[in-house]
């Protein structure tokens, strides 16, 4: 019986490589095994510790089902108990801790049905900082872009196992910011002066990568330029400032080549293909029924990060920044196709659309003026106007 789910990454790749095809395929599940799924790391970090469980779900179904009422916590070498509590989808450690070094940890979960699961006993890997993280304008299979890579080294050749993520923040200006806003009083268009800044704004995204590397084959412990991320030249989240933090994962031989296997896997082609991937095996079993299959892994890793910026002009000074990712056109003038142009602040049309709350007034030369879609003009549409505590313009 094969594992329709392995991983959320992988699946987000399954379902992209099947509802991306040209002619639709009507897949059903024929068979399905209700798996526990879990994602747990523990770091060196002081702080509220996450671990996520969900159950396996087929391709029928959108989502992920959140494995609720279980009860989950971690144990160490000592004997202390760090226990866990749902809180918006995931399961939270009660108080901080951290892992510390030369410490054994253990994952226990109870399910809501009652079943109950462990995890290996996993140690914390050598403490190795990131030495920097830099970006380069490249050109990579024809297209100019940035490419982001990441350092690092362990003089005491103890690491050799590297996992990354990362998390993107860049600031969006917005190209027909007005000052003052329209708004509808007794059937006629007024401007009111705006009471926050929705000219400025800033969007986030984690990284949904499977990013690992290894330095064993090599002499010296050193992460050299490993790519964590390409973005091409006219991607407009680099349009104007661009931050990304770097997050380092050290890692040991079985977390290693637990996450190289899912890595093989999702890369492995069409799910449809004869050759099909057998169960991924990690450090988590089921007490009661010890021939029952878990996915997951329970990671116990030491943690680094770095942080960079830059503005798109700092790379690409003699390039054309990136188009705003929505359409805001240069009207022509007396071009009356150009369907938000109104020459009288009481066009009824003009009206139902201030009202309807989707446009943002912009002026134009003479007494007419043009209602924007919204996102051209107003950045809290889409995105947030709150500066970021780390954000360094």
């Amino acid at each position: 019986m094969k594992t329709i789910i392995l991983f959320r990454v992988l699946i987000t790749l399954i379902l992209a490589s099947i509802f991306g095809c040209t002619t639709p395929y009507a897949y059903q599940t024929n068979e399905f095994e209700d798996l526990l799924v879990v994602e747990a790391t523990i770091t060196n970090q002081l702080k509220y510790q996450t671990i996520k469980m969900s159950r396996t779900y087929t391709l029928e179904e959108s989502t992920p089902k959140f494995e609720k009422g279980a009860t989950v916590y971690v144990t160490d070498d000592l004997g202390n108990r760090y226990d866990f509590e749902e809180a918006l989808g995931e399961y939270r450690s009660i108080n901080q801790f951290q892992a510390g070094t030369g410490r054994e940890y253990q994952l226990h979960i109870i399910a809501s049905n009652g079943k109950s699961y462990v995890s290996n006993s996993e140690k914390l890997p050598h403490e190795t900082q990131i030495d920097n993280v830099q970006a380069n304008a490249v050109t990579k299979k024809g297209e100019l872009g940035v490419e982001i890579t990441v350092n690092s080294t362990d003089p005491t050749n103890s690491s050799k196992y590297y996992r990354y993520e990362y998390d993107e923040a860049y600031k969006v200006v917005v190209p027909k910011y007005y000052p003052q806003k329209a708004v509808v009083v007794n059937n006629k268009i007024e401007l009111i002066d705006r009471t926050e800044d929705v000219r400025t704004c800033y969007q986030y995204q984690k990284s949904n990568e499977l990013l690992i590397t290894n330095t064993s084959k090599l002499s010296d412990d050193k992460v050299i330029n490993f790519p964590i991320k390409f973005i091409d030249v006219k991607n407009s989240i680099i349009r104007t400032r661009y931050s990304i933090l770097v997050k380092q994962y050290v890692q040991n031989l079985a977390a290693y080549t637990y996450f190289e296997t899912m890595q093989e896997i999702s890369n492995s082609g069409s799910i449809l293909s004869q050759t099909q991937p057998g169960f991924n095996y990690g450090n988590l079993k089921a007490v009661d029924n010890p021939g029952e299959k878990v996915i997951g892994f329970f990671d116990v890793s030491s943690y680094s990060e770095k942080r960079l910026f830059f503005n798109f002009t700092d790379l690409f000074p003699r390039v054309p920044i990136p188009e705003f990712p929505f359409d805001c056109p240069v009207p022509i003038p007396d071009d009356m196709a150009y369907q938000y142009m109104f020459s009288s602040f009481s066009s009824p049309t003009a009206i139902l659309l201030v009202q309807s709350g989707t446009r943002s007034y912009f002026p134009t030369e003479g007494p007419s003026f043009i209602l924007y879609d919204i996102q051209c003009g107003d950045c809290t549409s889409f995105a947030s106007n709150i500066k970021p505590s780390f954000w360094i313009d």
